[in-house]
């Protein structure tokens, strides 16, 4: 009885599309983000691109903040809804702010650990990327969309053993000699850690949102 008055409103589907973009843009500002710490001749251009790419993020996020305030049937919790673009939307972010780290110390080469979290961050978010499609049948994607957020926990959980053996293979190769070494490459190692943290956010964020919807 209400279809009629139902397909007069704004269309849910398109909060799925916009969070589906967003999370396309994780990946590759984390893949972006990955060849920057693999260093080399094209250094600049994956800054640039992770730049653009944060920008083109801001777009996105946007976009569903103005569609949470103009949409009179959303297919979720408007808070939920905030909640889950801004912890994608802090992902791309953090991934900006590695990029102003290194330019800041004109920080070209990368240790080995680090290297090894680039490529533990792009694996995030590719789970990430699979994940929230299936936000738009939560009923019948329970399961896996549970274990897509373990899953990502669990790359937290390394990360953080990536991040610790490497602040201590730092110390020990540069913490007696090198003090600005050790200072930019701690700091270095937080920063990435902060990254795959985010995405343990946005994991958090798609958890509670199956938990309000089943």
């Amino acid at each position: 009885m209400l279809n009629w008055f139902r397909a007069l409103l704004p269309r849910e589907d398109k909060f799925f599309d916009l969070f589906e973009r967003h999370s396309r843009i994780l990946v590759a500002g984390a893949e972006a983000l990955q060849k920057l710490l693999d260093g080399g001749e094209a250094f600049e251009r994956h800054c640039r691109e992770i730049v653009e790419l944060e920008d083109q993020a801001d777009v996105v996020t946007r976009e569903v903040l103005l569609a949470v305030r103009k949409s009179f049937i959303t297919p979720f919790d408007r808070g939920d809804i905030k909640d889950l673009i801004q912890s994608m939307d802090d992902a791309i972010d953090m991934m900006h702010k590695v990029v102003k780290m290194v330019r800041l110390f004109e920080q070209t080469s990368f240790e080995p650990r680090m290297r090894e979290m680039g490529a533990v961050i792009v694996e995030a978010a590719h789970l990430t990327a699979e994940a929230i499609p299936l936000l738009e049948k939560v009923g019948a994607n329970v399961t896996r969309l549970g274990a897509l957020a373990e899953e990502i926990t669990k790359i937290e959980e390394r990360a953080d053993g990536l991040h610790d053996a490497g602040l201590k293979e730092l110390f020990q190769r540069h913490g007696r000699t090198d003090a600005m070494a050790w200072i930019v490459g701690s700091e270095l190692y937080g920063q990435l850690e902060k990254v795959v943290d985010r995405f343990e956010d946005v994991a958090n964020e798609i958890s509670g949102i199956v938990i309000e919807n089943v």
